[in-house]
């Protein structure tokens, strides 16, 4: 395994629109909609489903051509999603749903909106069964701190966000927060190709993701990404 670190993106953040796109947050404009889960008792898909409302579930919007999701919103207890505050342009909406193998793919529904309008997304329907994998995957990050380019010290990055994605795939799957030994662990994964990463900032502010390939051959196994991996990043203060 090696840390690769990304030229510096457009994005300012996960949470920025791309350097190509008027879409973003500003505005007041609106994006809503529902997410429906249709549940397979058992993980037998071949049963009737269940169709329900999709509560407490993740729903990400893209903005634009971005790389990169926006923002993140989780649905009330009808299943009913909102972004707010929003620029006139085009918007891509995705949740995730399960394949029988388990894996999980983006369900993406897509609208325009003009100044001030709020636009209604195609209600999207979502798979879910039981079928989750068993291994484990832990990593440390480490973090150098400054403050206007003045070092302040040193320590395990507490709090920071890692992700998880597909290899390969536009959008990561989960995300954790570092724990106070430095230590994160995503779990119930299958065996597949994986990229794991974590964002560093530069002197501006910028964040660059750092990210690393992971492999996981057979189920029920415990990735040990220490000390082959080890995030290091730069915070500023």
């Amino acid at each position: 395994m090696r840390i690769k670190l990304i030229g510096l993106l457009c994005v300012c953040s996960l949470f920025l629109a791309s350097c190509n796109s008027r879409e973003g947050e500003g505005g007041t404009g609106a994006v809503q909609g529902y997410v429906k889960l249709i549940n397979h008792p058992d993980d037998d898909y071949s049963l009737p489903a269940d169709t329900m409302d999709a509560a407490k579930t993740d729903v990400f919007i893209v903005y634009g051509n971005s790389d990169f999701y926006g923002d993140d919103v989780e649905t009330d207890d009808k299943g009913f999603y909102k972004f707010k505050y929003l620029t006139p342009g085009d918007y891509t909406v995705f949740s995730y749903s399960t394949l029988p193998s388990g894996e999980r793919i983006p369900v993406t529904a897509s609208v325009s909106i003009g100044k001030g309008e709020t636009g209604h997304v195609p209600t999207i329907y979502i798979h879910q069964g039981k079928a989750y994998g068993t291994s484990i995957a832990k990593g440390k990050v480490y973090a150098l701190y400054y403050h206007n380019d003045t070092y302040r010290g040193q320590g395990w990055a507490y709090e920071q966000r890692v992700y998880i994605r597909e290899a390969g795939a536009a959008y990561h799957f989960d995300d954790v927060r570092v724990g106070l030994d430095g230590v994160f662990a995503f779990q119930k994964l299958q065996p597949g190709e994986y990229e794991v990463f974590t964002f560093t900032e530069n002197s501006n502010e910028i964040p660059s993701p750092l990210i690393d390939t992971l492999t996981i051959e057979d189920a029920g196994q415990i990735i040990e990404m220490v000390p082959d991996t080890t995030f290091i990043v730069r915070i500023q203060v």
